[in-house]
């Protein structure tokens, strides 16, 4: 059951115009605020709006009409309508429609579905270009008996589906995907004595190629004499053997 009329502000204008209701109970019937009420008295709300009779639309009854217009404390009910609408809200909604002239198309859109979105399961493709599981799964092993023609085809460039109802459909495949876990995550930590270990100095492929200093040469030239002496040494000993 409806909670107000069809046309809430049509009908407020033509109570307003044509019976002697308060700006409450027109309100409230109409599910208006009483100050929006006094607006359209004033011409300040809803101007060039053409009022509509709640009597003749079957909304409203002349005697509870009347009823109301005796007793400002009174308050409307709207009539039963004879003719009960579905909930579409319960409905069960079906594959998608889709128009004559686009059915041609419908291969061409499945084929760009599985090139391009292959994470998508049969069910979302019928969905989203109204197909059947059977004509996917000849597009997809090539069966089909068009399949030479094919060429793939954006759904949403064609008309058979929205921007938002296939985005919508590839974000919950990829929820539905397992997440891939990378192979560096199977190998195991180093020990801290590698990890905190100061790095190695580069070695240098040339070397020093800077001249030595002073100190360096003075200490170069110590060494030498020293070894000199040495061989003059062993060299006198070993004539004195001899002279022996």
């Amino acid at each position: 059951m409806s909670t107000g009329p069809l046309m809430p502000k049509a009908t407020a204008v033509w109570l307003v115009e044509n019976t002697s209701l308060t700006f409450e109970q027109i309100a409230d019937f109409c599910k208006l605020h009483p100050l929006e009420v006094k607006g359209i008295a004033d011409g300040e709300v809803a101007a060039g709006i053409k009022g509509q009779d709640p009597v003749a639309r079957g909304e409203l009854s002349r005697e509870e009409l009347d009823k109301a217009q005796a007793d400002p404390a009174h308050r409307l009910k709207l009539l039963e309508p004879k003719v009960r609408l579905p909930d579409f809200g319960k409905v069960k909604k079906g594959p998608r429609y889709t128009p004559v002239s686009r059915r041609q198309d419908r291969p061409n859109a499945i084929l760009w579905l599985v090139r391009n979105h292959p994470e998508l399961k049969d069910a979302q493709i019928i969905r989203l270009v109204g197909t059947t599981k059977t004509t996917i799964q000849q597009i997809k092993e090539r069966t089909h008996w068009n399949s030479a023609s094919l060429s793939p085809m954006d759904p949403v460039t064609l008309g058979l589906c929205s921007q938002i109802d296939l985005d919508f459909e590839v974000g919950r495949a990829a929820k539905d995907r397992p997440a891939v876990v990378p192979a560096e995550a199977d190998q195991t930590l180093l020990p801290a004595e590698q990890t905190t270990a100061p790095a190695a100095p580069a070695a240098e492929p040339f070397g020093r190629m800077e001249p030595p200093t002073r100190r360096e040469e003075e200490k170069i030239d110590v060494d030498s004499v020293f070894a000199k002496l040495k061989t003059l040494k062993r060299s006198d000993d070993h004539d004195d053997g001899l002279d022996d």
